[in-house]
Formats: C-alpha cells, structure tokens, sequence
C-alpha cells in the first residue's frame, strides 16, 4: 500500500518505534517516515524492512531498553513520540496449568516491562518539554484470553491498566498516552502461517482467510491491515488528537462482542 499523504503537524517530530521492523511496526515506521518524522527502529533483529535508523535492541532485558533510550536520544536529539510496539507470546497448547515460570516471564517481559522501562528512560525528557505522545500498542486477547496464551493475554490487560495510570499521571505535564489493540491484524509473517495451513489442508490461502474470520467470527468478514493500524497510530500521534489520552482503540473489525 502506497502512502500518499502526509499525516499532519507530524513533521519534524523524533519518534521512537519498537519492534519497528516487521508487520505493524514496520508499517507505522513506514507511515512516521512518509509524513516528515524522524524514526528510529528497535528490534532484535533488523528485518526485511527498516524504515528510519535501526538500532538493535532486546526489549525484553532492562539493559537492552536502557541502551535502546540512550541510542534513541542520542540519534534523534530528544523525543517526542514514543510507540512501544514490541512484543510476542508463547503459546502452550496444554493451557494455563502447562504454563512454566519461564512462559510467564518471557511474556510479561516484552509485553509489559518492556514498555514501563522505556518509558521510565524517556519520558523524564518529555516531561522537560511539556509535550509528547506515548502510544502502547495493545491487543484485544487482554479481553478475550486464548487458553494457549493467557500469560500473553495477562501481560496486555496489566499493560491496558498501566498505560491508563500513565496518562492520569503524565496529563499535567502535557504528555498524551493512549493504547491501540489490535485484533487479527494481517502481516507478512501471518500470510506465511495461511500458506502453511493452506498447503497441509490442501487448500488456497483465500479459503485458510475465509475459515479463520469465520471460526473469529469478525463482523466485516476480513482481518485487518498493518497499513490501517499504522493510520490510526499517526493520527492518535499528531495534534489533530490533542485530546485524546487515556484512552484505549480497538482496531479489530468489530470483532469485541461487549461494549
């Protein structure tokens, strides 16, 4: 998908992505990158594709987010927006009760320490400025926990709480903070999972598509986009949204069944 306007008062900003290399956070390094922002990039691994500087980085280490902040400020001159995107879950087929101690805390890690140690890094400078824009990216499983993953799940609702404290906190000092979930989000990494599954079912990657929003029961009847993630996310990032904070934004074709 070709980016073709420029979202608004974004440029110019210093924007920090996490996991910014692949599916959606590539694509909202993609979309800082079109509108004038300057982005730095932070994963483990560089990817197939960067937009902005990438800076290596293990964000499940509070030693890897220490260095990704100082890499970041000293790369961007200061900070003004951060999305905290990393992330990833362990899945134990056999449930909650086969969950070791080490599931749980690879999953807590990334999902949720991850963003409380760079944030606690990098908002002292935002808090400098009187301005800044945290973005957590969430996911709707804090609401609807798989049994295969519900350390996953319980990672993103303790993250939904935390990021809700953070913006009653950091609102007199000018700082928005808002969460994104996202539901079945469609990527490169996903698309390969569909040709897996299409290839044992003897099946076409359509009809793997056709199953799983079924069995999900997604009232638009598609998955969504990474692109459509990342809109969002620009948007929520720029002063079109300065009155936005606090707040959570499902991006899941409707897919929550309770208000």
């Amino acid at each position: 998908m070709t980016v073709t306007a420029p979202a608004t008062g974004l440029e110019g900003k210093r924007v920090l992505v996490t996991g910014g290399t692949r599916g959606i956070g590539a694509a909202i390094a993609k979309h800082f990158t079109a509108a004038g922002s300057a982005v730095v990039v932070a994963a483990r691994t560089e990817g197939e594709h960067t937009h902005g500087t990438f800076v290596a980085a293990d964000l499940a280490t509070e030693d890897g987010t220490a260095r990704l902040a100082a890499d970041a400020l000293e790369l961007l001159g200061g900070i003004d927006v951060i999305v905290n995107n990393a992330g990833g879950q362990r899945r134990v087929p056999d449930g909650v009760l086969a969950m070791t101690d080490e599931d749980w805390t690879e999953d807590l890690a990334i999902n949720l320490l991850a963003a409380v140690r760079l944030d606690r890094r990098l908002l002292p400078r935002m808090v400098a400025q009187r301005s800044g824009v945290v973005i957590h990216i969430g996911s709707g499983a804090a609401r609807v926990p798989q049994p295969a993953a519900i350390a996953y799940a319980s990672a993103k609702a303790a993250l939904a709480t935390y990021s809700k404290g953070l913006a009653n906190s950091m609102g007199p000092h000018g700082i928005r903070v808002v969460a994104v979930n996202p539901g079945v989000i469609e990527t490169a990494d996903t698309y390969r999972r569909f040709a897996r599954m299409a290839e044992q079912d003897g099946v076409d990657v359509p009809e793997i598509r056709r199953r799983i929003a079924e069995r999900f029961e997604i009232p638009l009847g598609r998955f969504g986009a990474a692109e459509e993630m990342a809109e969002l996310v620009t948007f929520l990032a720029s002063p079109r949204a300065g009155y936005l904070t606090g707040t959570q934004f499902a991006v899941d074709g409707g897919l929550m069944p309770t208000v």
